[in-house]
């Protein structure tokens, strides 16, 4: 609450935040205290937890631990993840330490089997370095060193396995509970569902997942529209006919992450 009362003075507002972090929740019935932090599933939980970590860890870094690093440090945090960015590891090093003991004061803890401190390499041999020690996954993405397309070697990014099964999978499942509604509305959902995922996920470097992806789900249409009844509505050449009535979207770059611009913000 102390965190809180540096931007509201409005009495009545903080005692309402107040009765809502004290509120408990329920679960199968069965009410719990919340003697401490923010109810699980708050409508308020998000905000109030980033409002907390912009002092905890935000403020911190930006003031304190980038002022007392030897080489250039940043500091990237979406809700309750963060990836911190260092030129030298010693300062890594001292970092992670340093916030583990910060983290302990306001009663918080890294998960540690998500944090890890890793090196990207730029002086391997490997086209792409994207498995194992020299990679990390991040709001979605893959993040590895790899070649562009004039040889040399940056951070590249392409959609995580573990999320690109979870799509996949959600596609399916929707497919198989839906596939007897009428075909139009079918392939509107679905294309609004392909699309969605190309607008996240279709930026830089990423454009291979994002056409893999695309081609997977039009198997899995072909497979659940042949079984809206006994008789298989369609082969290969008659569902390539299907298709141009009803295109898919297709694997573009939406965003390049050279166009981002250099210069804003690293405090959330």
């Amino acid at each position: 609450m102390k965190f809180i009362e540096h931007r509201i003075e409005d009495t009545n507002m903080l005692r309402l935040i107040s009765r809502m972090l004290k509120a408990g929740i329920i679960e199968a019935g069965i009410k719990y205290d919340t003697p401490q932090g923010t109810p699980q599933g708050g409508c308020l939980s998000p905000l109030l937890a980033n409002v907390y970590l912009h002092y905890v860890m935000d403020l911190w870094f930006e003031k304190i631990v980038r002022a007392n690093c030897n080489g250039e440090a940043y500091m990237v945090r979406y809700a309750d993840d963060s990836v911190f960015c260092f030129q030298y590891e010693e300062d890594a090093k001292k970092f992670y330490e340093e916030l583990i003991i910060r983290l302990g004061k306001f009663n918080l803890e890294i998960a540690e089997e998500k944090t890890k401190i890793i090196e990207l390499k730029k002086n391997n041999n490997n086209d792409d370095d994207d498995k194992g020690e020299n990679s990390f996954d991040f709001l979605g993405f893959t993040h590895y060193v790899g070649k562009d397309k004039n040889g040399r070697k940056r951070v590249k990014r392409k959609t995580s396995k573990k999320k690109y099964k979870a799509s996949l999978l959600r596609c399916k499942e929707w497919m198989k509970e839906n596939r007897i509604i009428p075909i139009k509305q079918f392939m509107k959902t679905i294309k609004a569902k392909i699309q969605g995922h190309c607008n996240y996920y279709g930026i830089t470097d990423n454009r291979r997942s994002v056409g893999n992806f695309i081609d997977e789900v039009r198997k899995l249409i072909f497979k659940w529209l042949n079984r809206r009844s006994q008789k298989r509505s369609f082969d290969w050449n008659k569902f390539s006919l299907f298709l141009k009535k009803y295109p898919l979207p297709k694997a573009k770059v939406n965003i390049s992450i050279f166009d981002l611009g250099v210069g804003s913000s690293y405090v959330m």
